[in-house]
């Protein structure tokens, strides 16, 4: 699902246009600061600087659309070019516009203008580029995600039985009825609102289903994880590649880092991470270095009674934490903890600020959900819970 060649047109066009504007502007007055600010001044060198001011508007619609405004030091470099070309052919379409013929003298001039009175142009354009413009484009792309209820799924692979189990026994899994299951889930989430995004299936990688252990999204950012479980390293290239198309940014965990998704949960403007079998110490701090840049906290979490953190608890949309006492290392670091009857009952989506999805398995957590004003929206996804899975497990959601 790539971002419509429409909408990144229009952003591309803003980002410029915001450029190119604030390129003239202040180019025109420092120009004419310089040479004497008079009327007749201020009108030459508004002539003199249009043309270039509006290639460079043209250069930055076309080339942002392929989304270079993304990266700073991309950004750089096209700036650079972009200043450069649109300064020495808007000083000769300027120089034609006046009467004068093209002639070698008029080149060797407009080589000789690149450092003179065209280097103030350029240095203007390269800076409002990398700040005003690339701004804009930021601005744009979170607006755009932030209007997007995406969720991002992957297909069971038939062999779902043989995946990794850390903390459970293991029992027969009927991989039909998870495929049922899982199409009950997702069917959960599209009446909910949400657009379904499959994530290319792996029938080679048992636990690929889980899919929220490959990505974790901060507002517009997909985070590839670097999963603990050596059987479970490929299951980020195809999420990767996913994120990539929903315009997202892309930040990564590295060796010899590890982090699964299921242990990272958000509170607010804090970040939970567990920090158990399948999350490291170097994993923790890439994370916390990664969300430091994006505004948010990190707070690492001891877990050990079960997989992950998000095994244990979850938060309502008010940040009250949900929890059951026997998958709990420490209740008492959480502000608002609220114990559920069943070890299930802990394991919540948030899909509206009103609205939460939760297993069948827990139907009194459920019902004392209920009872704090939430609707609760239940599937059964009992072959997934033979796997050490939960409702948490299955999507990664990009929304508002």
């Amino acid at each position: 699902m790539t971002q419509p060649f429409g909408r990144r047109l229009l952003d591309s066009a803003l980002a410029a246009a915001a450029a190119a504007l604030v390129t003239h502007v202040v180019t025109v007055v420092l120009f004419s600061a310089i040479n004497g600010a008079t009327v007749e001044v201020l009108v030459q060198v508004n002539g003199i600087f249009g043309f270039s001011s509006l290639l460079l508007f043209v250069f930055l619609t076309v080339v942002g659309t392929a989304g270079v405004l993304e990266n700073r030091w991309v950004t750089l470099g096209v700036a650079v070019l972009a200043a450069f070309v649109s300064s020495w052919l808007g000083a000769m379409l300027a120089i034609i516009a006046a009467g004068n013929p093209i002639s070698g003298e008029l080149i060797d001039y407009l080589w000789a203008s690149v450092l003179g009175f065209n280097l103030l142009f350029q240095v203007v354009a390269v800076l409002s580029t990398l700040t005003v413009g690339r701004r804009v484009w930021a601005a744009r792309a979170a607006a755009a995600a932030a209007s997007r209820r995406i969720a991002i799924v992957r297909m069971p692979s038939s062999r779902l039985a043989d995946g990794e189990l850390t903390h459970q026994e293991r029992v027969p899994v009927d991989v039909d009825l998870a495929e049922r299951q899982w199409e009950d889930y997702v069917g959960a989430l599209r009446t909910e609102g949400f657009t379904i995004v499959e994530v290319p299936p792996a029938d080679e990688l048992p636990d690929s289903v889980f899919i929220e252990d490959a990505l974790v999204i901060i507002d517009g950012t997909a985070i590839v994880t670097r999963p603990g479980a050596v059987s479970r390293a490929h299951e980020v290239d195809a999420a990767e590649q996913t994120a990539r198309e929903l315009g997202l940014r892309i930040e990564r965990i590295v060796e010899p880092g590890t982090l699964d998704g299921g242990d990272v949960l958000q509170i607010g403007s804090t970040v939970y991470v567990g920090r158990g079998g399948r999350t490291n110490a170097e994993g923790i701090r890439q994370l916390r270095a990664i969300a430091g840049r994006l505004g948010r906290e990190v707070a690492a979490v001891p877990v050990s009674k079960v997989l992950h953190l998000k095994s244990a608890v979850t938060a309502l949309p008010d940040g009250t934490v949900l929890g059951h006492p026997s998958t709990i290392d420490d209740a008492s670091m959480w502000r608002s903890f609220l114990a559920v009857p069943e070890p299930e009952g802990g394991h919540v989506v948030v899909l509206a600020d009103d609205t939460v999805l939760m297993a069948a398995s827990a139907p009194e957590s459920a019902e004392l959900v209920r009872s704090l004003g939430y609707r609760v929206v239940t599937v059964d996804i009992s072959e997934f819970e033979k796997l050490e899975g939960c409702v948490t497990c299955l999507s990664v959601l990009v929304r508002a």
